[in-house]
């Protein structure tokens, strides 16, 4: 025979889960199976299934919720250079930010922007011994990234809407963090005097095949007054040393 459990019993077992409490204790906690809490955290959590008959988190943009456009900003830059939208179920999209495991402070930050960003939510990072992923759910994920449409980026349009405009001409700063950690890198370069000794010299170049991604990028130094340069077709350098200094106020090595 079947056994039904109250709503608030449900609730309350999956605010334990979200507290970060193991099945097992949860299900000590509620007197039930170990497989029902299991089966309550996929349906509810995975398959993005609403609690309490609520409509789950609020978007900014359907509901007016709060927004915090810092780390908006930062997302945005994580999103234009390595990220991605995908349909999940029950109408649900799964956000992912690909990064390198070897960065384990920038996989954490990710996930801590993700939080801010959608409040309540609980990304998981998910990859092999190289690259990783950190995914969160959530209805909205397409309102908030209007960027998102069928296709590689740099094989199709991509443009801010003019209230992500608003927000990048605030924090241009954290949209160039975003850019230059999923799709730059910071180096140390070298080149020769007339006497034939080198010298050094730190350098950041952002590498990306979407004409648009790069101009959102240079408007955004511009914006700084951070001077750049094209070297390559698809390569933004910046390489002068007050502008490094600059960067290096906000971006700074991978770690």
């Amino acid at each position: 025979m079947a056994h039904f459990r109250s709503k608030e019993t449900v609730e309350s077992a999956l605010r334990l889960c979200d507290a970060g409490v193991s099945d097992r204790r949860n299900a000590e906690i509620h007197g039930v199976a170990l497989q029902t809490i299991r089966t309550w955290r996929r349906r509810y959590q995975l398959e993005g299934r609403t609690r309490g008959g609520d409509r789950g988190t609020p978007c900014p943009r359907c509901d007016g919720a709060d927004l915090d456009e810092s780390a908006y900003a930062l997302l945005l830059g994580w999103y234009l250079g390595d990220g991605s939208i995908a349909r999940a179920r029950r109408g649900v999209f799964t956000l992912q930010i690909a990064n390198d495991q070897k960065y384990p402070e920038l996989n954490q930050e990710i996930a801590a922007t993700i939080k801010l960003v959608k409040p309540g939510a609980s990304p998981c990072l998910r990859g092999g011994s190289t690259a990783i992923r950190i995914e969160a759910r959530w209805k909205h994920w397409p309102c908030v990234f209007p960027q998102h449409g069928p296709g590689r980026k740099h094989l199709r349009k991509i443009e801010l809407a003019d209230w992500q405009r608003e927000i990048v001409a605030e924090y241009p700063d954290q949209l160039l963090r975003g850019l230059f950690h999923s799709d730059g890198c910071r180096f140390v370069n070298w080149a020769s005097k007339p006497d034939g000794k080198r010298y050094y010299y730190t350098r950041y170049m952002f590498s990306n095949e979407s004409e648009d991604i790069r101009k959102i990028l240079t408007d955004a130094l511009d914006q700084l007054g951070i001077a750049w340069r094209q070297p390559r077709r698809n390569v933004i350098a910046v390489s002068r040393r007050e502008a490094v200094g600059v960067l290096d106020g906000f971006v700074g090595p991978k770690r």
